[in-house]
């Protein structure tokens, strides 16, 4: 496993090395050493508390969705189909404070997205059915929740394909103004 700096501070993107033969393909999808050895911090990975998995058909946009207070780390992967994965960093410390980037995730190249605290997180389903795995790295609290809209003027975001479906409470998040009053 190797694990490729981006665009924005403190993310990466791990990127498993599958064997394949006449039987198919073996990957190993996380390693612990690995990853903790490239933030420096012995144990980071041990933080991890939780493993959910989201279902989505062509289409959806779920996000963009971050976490108020402490934030929350994630590691975000496609275990089925293909997804258009995007990041906000929404750190006012932060030297890409504002900047997003998109990501291509998928059931080909197993690539994981390192989510650290102080980000947006959405995506989009490219495919028929995509299966989106994260682990989190605190349980979830409601009252935590912060949401922009995916159609915010001010972010943006470049989906590749029609938005066919987002949840109400999606539909109903805020602006990025709105965040920036919060997080500031």
């Amino acid at each position: 496993m190797r694990i490729e700096p981006t665009d924005l501070a403190d993310v990466v993107v791990l990127v498993p090395q599958p064997f394949t033969d006449d039987r198919g393909l073996f990957t190993r999808t996380f390693d612990a050493e690995i990853f903790d050895d490239h933030l420096g911090r012995p144990g980071a990975s041990a933080s991890f508390v939780q493993d959910s998995q989201s279902r989505s058909r062509r289409g959806v946009v779920r996000g963009m969705h971050g976490r108020s207070g402490r934030g929350e780390a994630k590691l975000v992967r496609v275990a089925r189909g293909a997804v258009h994965d995007v990041l906000v960093d929404i750190r006012p410390d932060s030297p890409t404070f504002g900047r997003q980037q998109a990501f291509r995730l998928d059931d080909n190249e197993f690539r994981h997205l390192y989510v650290p605290p102080g980000f947006l997180h959405g995506f989009q389903a490219l495919t028929d059915l995509a299966d989106v795995c994260y682990r989190i790295d605190r349980p979830h609290d409601p009252a935590e929740d912060l949401a922009v809209a995916h159609s915010d003027a001010d972010l943006a975001i470049a989906w590749p394909e029609p938005v066919t479906l987002v949840s109400a409470r999606d539909a109903a998040a805020g602006s990025w103004q709105e965040l920036l009053r919060h997080v500031r």
